[in-house]
């Protein structure tokens, strides 16, 4: 029998708020980037760091309502982080979020008896539903007829046909939400569970305000799962006792796990019945065709290869203009306000600290934006759930899963996306132990100083028939992380995460061609938060760094170089450029930083450091990249970038107080082989914190990647030396 949604519901705070929710691979993004377009918010869930994607949408009779956008999920028994906050949100239990008046629920009109089956737990959640027969162009291609208009009378709710890539059908659809929202009528239950159930179910709901039967339902059914725990919790040791005196009561009469699954893909069986015409259910489709090369132990690694390879070919040549581009104007944006500016502290912190620490971030926008795009048309047309499975045979061996594939790949251009696509990953210990290895991937900040240092000190020339020497540096150099990553997550799944690997369960969805819009929507975002990234945490630690690099300001060097200047007066511009960039690196020398570096070269002498190279690893704490501009300091060049000549020959020549050369190819390695392995990102370091609620996961990260970086900088440079490189 259909009831009327509770008042709360209907005067909720603000607008209407319409929750979209769906199984993965339905086309759900597609269909709220269709309705939405970039009328969108992307922020966090109170609270916490899922992502909470939030739309507007103008409905007919009804006017503007929030559609929001809720992470996928196969059912209501919710695991992962992701599915908790769907299925919070869904019964109303989420901290700090506006009830939802409504569901538009998103299904896969090829795989419809699947679907089906969260379907059959919202309606027992009493809500308005209006369902979305979301790819049904796939279905027809497949020769499966599904009556609609049946499917809507047996269900008691509108199932509204869509083709969301072509924006097909969405005025039906706008219709049929607002005539919902309009009626505020809740549909009737599934009848998928025993009425003596829900007898029982409504007896306690009854005795808590705020408690709907649904919600009852899962506190009951889920038992010790994430979701379960959140409703007791917040209706407190009552409620409990009540629900667990209710699960030994029900027990008595069947077994909860048997309705959950087998009454309810019964129920569904008889939904379709004569609704659903399938001629062919076992075919082999042109999907099963493909994987039998792209999912191949050998054929698809190789395959897997290929792709890969174009990938990392993009986003190092590809974007190079680009990147030119915004060093040129953020260089323009330095010169034209030192113009407005007087000489000092104000000028150096406003140029040096926040324009020249944001331009150092946002150069590698480019790389980010060309990563997810390649990330967002794999993940549209169907590849990367086969390279997950191709990566689960070489991840299960050290402790992890194909499902860390994709956040070690996105960690290749930033571990801050990397850290946050772990969300995904149900069983929590594999999920930090992805996150602790993910920095050890080579993300683009690194490239700067891989750039400077084998520019200067890898010769070159092929070898091996045509391979250049440079770019083979450069491979290994990404392998180092990939390398170093497998022992230590198989230590931290052995050690500290220690438990039975979780079953590697993943969906395969159908090759389709990318939808345009949701790849341009995923790079959109993805390069709004990496430029909020710059506009933070990296600006307000850079302003930290320029300040220990700043101050103290020695009136004895501004003297001598005062007269200097005054000597010189008349003189060229090279040599006045010249003389204000020893001033500079006079200045540097003996600031909080200089002195630091002066501390710590005990410590890095046994790398081949001198306190120059440990005070630039120091500087660079915030973000890796800056280490070109604070060695362009330490030589007194003035602004440079990672491929300046002028750095490289500086480095070159740069020598020990008794006449050695400081720099020589098992020193560059030794530096390179640091970067690649420590944990020189503050932004990551603070996204570990806010995804994992403790301080001792981003802690543990730092030391043991910084030990790590150390050890293996002090092989990289004996071995080197002993090689007879030095």
């Amino acid at each position: 029998m259909a009831t009327d949604i509770t008042d709360q519901k209907r005067a909720s705070a603000g607008q209407t708020t319409v929750a979209v929710v769906g199984n993965p691979n339905t086309g759900k993004t597609t269909l709220f980037n269709a309705l939405t377009g970039l009328s969108q918010r992307v922020g966090n869930f109170p609270g916490v760091t899922v992502e909470r994607k939030i739309g507007q949408l103008t409905l007919p009779q009804v006017g503007a309502v929030n559609l929001l956008d809720l992470p996928g999920t196969y059912s209501l028994s919710a695991q992962s982080p992701d599915e908790v906050i769907a299925v919070e949100a869904l019964m109303g239990i989420l901290e700090g979020e506006r009830d939802i008046q409504a569901v538009l629920v998103v299904l896969d009109a090829s795989n419809l008896r699947r679907n089906l089956y969260i379907v059959s737990q919202l309606l027992e959640l009493d809500l308005p539903l209006v369902l979305a027969l979301n790819m049904s162009d796939v279905a027809k291609a497949r020769g499966i007829v599904i009556d609609a208009d049946a499917l809507t009378a047996r269900l008691g709710v509108p199932v509204i046909p869509v083709q969301a890539n072509k924006r097909l059908g969405l005025n039906d659809l706008k219709d049929a939400l607002s005539r919902a929202l309009d009626k505020g009528m809740a549909p009737a239950r599934s009848g998928a569970l025993p009425q003596f159930l829900w007898a029982e179910v409504d007896l306690v709901a009854r005795k808590y305000a705020g408690a709907s039967a649904g919600l009852v339902l899962r506190a009951l059914i889920d038992d010790r799962r994430a979701g379960a725990s959140a409703v007791l919790k917040r209706f407190g040791d009552g409620f409990a006792a009540d629900i667990r005196a209710l699960r030994v009561r029900v027990k008595a009469r069947g077994t909860l796990a048997s309705w959950e699954s087998e009454s309810r893909y019964q129920w569904i069986d008889e939904v379709l019945d004569g609704a659903l015409r399938d001629p062919e259910p076992l075919r082999k489709t042109r999907s099963d065709r493909l994987d039998r090369v792209l999912t191949h132990p050998l054929g698809g690694i190789l395959g897997f290869a290929a792709v890969m390879a174009l990938v990392f070919q993009a986003i190092f040549f590809w974007a190079t203009p680009l990147m030119d581009g915004i060093d040129a104007l953020f260089g323009t944006l330095g010169d034209w306000i030192s113009g407005y500016l007087p000489d000092g502290a104000l000028q150096s912190m406003v140029v040096d600290g926040a324009i020249a620490g944001v331009g150092g971030v946002v150069i590698f926008l480019p790389q980010i934006c060309i990563l997810f795009l390649f990330i967002g048309l794999l993940e549209d047309c169907g590849y990367m759930a086969r390279a997950a499975l191709l990566m689960d045979r070489l991840l299960t061996p050290c402790g992890l899963s194909g499902k860390s594939f994709i956040p070690l790949l996105s960690s290749f251009a930033c571990a801050i996306p990397g850290v946050m696509a772990t969300r995904t990953i149900d069983d929590s210990k594999d999920r930090i132990a992805t996150m602790l290895v993910a920095p050890l991937m080579s993300c683009s900040a690194r490239l700067p100083v891989y750039a400077i240092f084998i520019g200067a000190f890898i010769p070159d020339q092929t070898i091996w028939g045509g391979f250049g020497l440079q770019g083979l540096a450069l491979f290994a150099l990404y392998c180092v992380g990939v390398v170093v990553a497998i022992p230590v997550a198989w230590i931290l799944k052995k050690t500290l995460l220690k438990g039975q690997p979780a079953p590697f369960v993943l969906e395969m969805p159908s090759y389709k061609i990318p939808d345009v819009g949701t790849v341009g929507m995923r790079v959109y975002q993805s390069a709004r938060h990496f430029l909020e990234r710059a506009g933070t945490l990296i600006l307000a630690a850079t302003i930290v760094m320029w300040a220990l690099a700043y101050f103290p300001r020695s009136e004895t060097i501004a003297a001598h170089y005062e007269a200097e200047r005054v000597r010189l007066a008349g003189a060229p511009q090279e040599v006045l450029a010249d003389l204000h960039a020893r001033e500079a690196g006079a200045m540097l020398e003996q600031s909080f930083l200089g002195r630091m570096g002066h501390a710590i070269e005990p410590v890095v002498k046994p790398l081949g450091w001198d306190w120059r190279i440990g005070m630039a690893a120091l500087a660079s704490f915030p973000a890796r990249e800056v280490i070109v501009a604070v060695l362009g300091t330490i030589y007194s060049l003035g602004e440079v970038d990672e491929e300046s000549t002028s750095l490289r020959d500086a480095l070159r020549s740069a020598t020990w107080s008794d006449g050695r050369k400081v720099f020589n190819i098992p020193v560059a390695l030794s530096i390179m082989v640091f970067f690649a392995l420590c944990a020189q990102c503050v932004s990551t370091l603070a996204v570990i914190q806010r995804e994992t609620g403790r301080w001792r996961w981003p802690v543990l990260t730092f030391a043991y990647m910084t030990l790590l970086a150390y050890i293996g900088a002090f092989v990289t440079y004996q071995l080197g030396v002993a090689i007879g490189w030095g």
